[in-house]
């Protein structure tokens, strides 16, 4: 079967409410480790995972660091107005816009839209815009937010943000903003999960989720990675709302992925070229980030003078990658013969040595990446993630990754009191 044909009724398993845990254990490397390597599986506690990784190995990790991403405004009425911060518009980089001190435009999510933008009565179609206003204090000073509604865009609403006071926006969203719990949690965010709800190494600001894989992690696991010789490099991937969006197409073909935005260092594919182009993936954002690179270096090898921004990775794109074939430079050609595929290296190769011309030390690029049974991983070797929702373009990644055999690594963590999701317990994959 083809992979934009897959049923995702076939990716589906009973997930009781009980099981799916709705707070983090109070040490987080105490979590259960389920082990699925070549077929079998066992379980182990994850502060013992450096023991089953190869020593030398590579190790991408994700240090997008969670945003407090929900404010909360109230009409005049009373009513309360939510606005979900999804992404930056203006400016679009997302460490300028943290640097912000007086204005900036988000696209968002808007919660009890309709009691916020009332429509002229003498108009039909027309809207009032009406601001919204918070009184808030940051070291002592007093500062007033405004929200004005800009229009839509796509399927988010276009907000602007204004402040007094000189702050920078985030300060102000570390003031006003509420921590974006998953929804399944069902339960209101806890002062604590500013702390459980970001991973130890969590730098860049930027998600509106977290990248749970991480969460287990401690830094005595982190020596004891260390200690084995074992490289670290970071990726940052900020994770955005999509990543709850449920499948609701019956295949996959007609499920249209969001696009995230990443940033990797030049010295992150120089590691990775060192290590042969393979690496241990933590969770499933560093999965997309890598395998992504992979496609960035061919659009690369077929035009040396791409712009940053024609980097983007579109959905489909690698299925219609492996449906061609390439001349030895990695160009595609219609002639089969003496054709071969560009390796990893060649196309992180390709990707290097175009940031070397163009003096990059980081790239910034985006992708709507999906990952599903018939895709072929070019880069991540091993992977470090939890249990995932029925019927989620996640479960597909992992069974891609596993060759199909989800069902006996879910099987075995429901039948032995695996906790599962955003807080749950962890798994380490070894096809």
């Amino acid at each position: 079967m083809k992979t934009k044909e897959i049923h995702i009724s076939d990716y589906t398993y009973d997930l009781p409410d009980e099981r799916i845990a709705k707070f983090p254990m109070a040490e987080r490397d105490h979590s259960k480790l389920l082990l699925y390597r070549k077929g079998e599986v066992g379980e182990d506690v994850f502060y013992n995972l450096p023991q089953y990784l190869p020593e030398g190995a590579l190790m991408v990790m994700n240090n997008t660091r969670v945003i407090q991403a929900r404010l909360h405004f109230r009409k005049e009425t009373g009513a309360l107005i939510e606005i979900f911060l999804l992404e930056p518009a203006m400016p679009r980089d997302y460490e300028q816009m943290f640097q912000q001190t007086s204005r900036c435009q988000w696209l968002c999510l808007v919660g009890n839209q309709k009691k916020w933008i009332a429509r002229h009565t003498s108009t039909p179609g027309a809207k009032k815009e009406v601001a919204l206003t918070r009184e808030i204090s940051i070291k002592g000073t007093k500062i007033t937010v405004t929200a004005t509604h800009k229009g839509e865009v796509g399927t988010s609403q276009l907000i602007e943000l204004e402040w007094t006071g000189n702050a920078s926006f985030a300060e102000v969203i570390d003031v006003m903003g509420e921590l974006p719990i998953p929804p399944y949690l069902n339960r209101e965010t806890q002062e604590s999960d500013k702390t459980t709800y970001q991973t130890v190494y969590s730098k860049i600001k930027g998600s509106v989720a977290a990248p749970t894989a991480g969460l287990h992690f401690t830094e005595r696991v982190l020596s004891d990675i260390d200690a084995r010789g074992i490289e670290r490099e970071e990726v940052t991937l900020h994770v955005g709302a999509g990543t709850f969006r449920p499948v609701k197409s019956e295949t996959i073909g007609d499920h249209p992925m969001h696009t995230e935005y990443i940033a990797v260092h030049r010295h992150t594919i120089e590691r990775l070229l060192a290590h042969n182009g393979e690496a241990i993936a933590v969770g499933t954002t560093s999965v997309r980030t890598l395998e992504s690179l992979y496609y960035m270096g061919l659009k690369v090898l077929q035009n040396p003078d791409i712009a940053e921004e024609q980097l983007h990775v579109n959905q489909w794109e690698p299925y219609d990658v492996q449906r061609s074939t390439f001349n030895g430079d990695g160009s595609i050609c219609d002639s089969a013969a003496f054709t071969v595929e560009p390796s990893p290296c060649a196309a992180l190769q390709a990707l290097l040595d175009w940031m070397l011309r163009n003096e990059l030390t980081v790239l910034h690029s985006s992708t709507q990446i999906i990952i599903a049974p018939g895709y072929d991983y070019k880069i991540v070797k091993m992977l470090i993630t939890n249990f995932h929702q029925p019927q989620s373009t996640l479960l597909l990644l992992v069974s891609a990754f596993v060759h199909g055999d989800w069902h006996k690594i879910y099987d075995y963590a429901l039948a032995h009191d695996f906790r599962f999701l955003s807080y749950g317990d962890s798994s380490l994959l070894i096809p």
